[in-house]
């Protein structure tokens, strides 16, 4: 018999001067996929903690989470484990030197075992660019939201 678990995870929706998200590319598990930054929650973290320390392992910032943008509210298995339910949080996040930030161009996909970041126009964004049906969703939502 197989357990169902809650796999809790919290990401930041971080946006520059030049209206880019961020975002992520990663390959693990032999699967390539395009996230937003973020990760899992860990045993006695709160939601926002999570999110703050998630940006400092992947991005040796430190960020400061704003405004809940949007909480799962349907169902969503895990692609690595189909027996957890994932439960994904979305943050506004700020970083007071987030125009400073910026990365080398990678090409698509990566085959790397790393994260690699990029700038995404919001006038460009749609769950196209995104693997993950929570991601997508959030892609769509942020679109439509005026800015």
């Amino acid at each position: 018999m197989s357990q169902h678990r809650f796999n809790i995870r919290v990401y930041g929706l971080l946006i520059n001067e030049k209206n880019e998200v961020l975002i992520t590319d990663e390959y693990r598990s032999g699967l390539f996929f395009t996230k937003f930054p973020g990760g899992g929650l860990e045993w006695g973290e709160g939601l926002k903690d999570c999110l703050i320390r998630e940006f400092k392992e992947e991005l040796s910032i430190d960020i400061v989470p704003g405004e809940l943008f949007y909480c799962t509210d349907f169902f969503v298995a895990s692609a690595w484990k189909e027996t957890d339910q994932l439960i994904s949080v979305y943050y506004m996040v700020n970083y007071p030197r987030v125009n400073e930030l910026t990365f080398e161009l990678y090409p698509l996909p990566s085959r790397e075992e790393r994260e690699l970041f990029r700038w995404l126009p919001l006038d460009e964004i749609g769950a196209h660019h995104f693997t993950f049906p929570i991601d997508q969703f959030v892609a769509e939502k942020l679109k439509n939201n005026p800015w």
